[in-house]
């Protein structure tokens, strides 16, 4: 019900049969929270969890559709917010509008942008950006790509070349959130070829419980770096493994609601509020 594959849901049965077997689980009200330990433990990355420290290249790469422009805008702006000096490489140069789209968000977010003509190489675009990044003393350098799938060859060997030529940090896989297990085939065809290095899941704000993270995860070894909770330029937050377990197992996400909560909280409004009433 939770959108969990099949074979991430027979390793969560199997480990529950063997902590059951152990004597660990005597009640059955045990249960529920034993499988939300076993889950957020799946989801669980360790260290690889954060992004990496500056400076960086950051690679940003996925299917079409799943909000990678998006993204990128919204980790420009959070890069800022921490007094990082950000530059965006547009090397999407196939999409029509693409580099439109890019430069409306690196103005929202108050940072540079490295573009060239629709259909130019984006070799040379990401040549560009690092070159102009060195000059301007940018300590992240984020670069969106081209929307592909994962069968298309051409397209994936493009990404091969610019992982040779460029060696990116971080090679970050965008997962639509809302497409199911169908986030497994793409995320495992991507790792197969290119060795990602974390995933962004986005439209989380949505129905979608999530259950494709835990599948996503657990089949490419890989952890989930950021989420995407809307198309707001601050919705874009750090990915815990704990409140994903609950949202996936129907027990909501409390936790983010009050953070969410306190962040649009206006105490001055509150008091004004609470003396008219008076």
């Amino acid at each position: 019900m939770g959108d969990v594959g099949v074979t991430t849901a027979v390793e969560i049965t199997e480990r529950l049969r063997d902590e059951a077997a152990k004597g660990k689980i005597k009640d059955a009200n045990e249960i529920r929270q034993k499988i939300k330990e076993i889950v957020a433990e799946m989801l669980d990355g360790g260290e690889d969890m954060g992004l990496i420290t500056v400076p960086s290249i950051i690679l940003v790469i996925g299917v079409n559709g799943v909000g990678k422009t998006t993204t990128i805008g919204k980790m420009a702006a959070m890069y800022k917010a921490q007094g990082k000096k950000v530059i965006l490489g547009a090397a999407d140069t196939f999409r029509a509008a693409a580099i439109d789209q890019l430069q409306i968000w690196a103005d929202r977010s108050g940072v540079d942008i490295i573009k060239h003509k629709e259909g130019a190489d984006p070799a040379a675009v990401v040549f560009d950006t690092i070159n102009a990044a060195k000059a301007r003393d940018n300590e992240i350098i984020i670069i969106d790509t081209a929307g592909r799938l994962q069968i298309d060859t051409e397209m994936m060997a493009e990404l091969l070349l610019l992982d040779r030529m460029f060696h990116p940090d971080e090679k970050l896989l965008v997962i639509d959130a809302m497409v199911g297990q169908e986030a497994v085939s793409v995320a495992e065809n991507f790792n197969a070829q290119l060795e990602i290095t974390g995933i962004i899941l986005t439209k989380l704000d949505g129905d979608s419980r999530g259950g494709s993270a835990l599948s996503v995860v657990y089949c490419t070894q890989k952890p989930i770096k950021l989420v995407g909770m809307g198309e707001k330029i601050s919705a874009l937050e750090d990915f815990y493994p704990d409140r994903m377990a609950s949202r996936i197992l129907g027990m909501g996400d409390i936790v983010s609601l009050v953070e969410k909560a306190q962040e649009n909280f206006d105490v001055e409004h509150a008091k004004e509020l609470e003396r008219k009433m008076r």
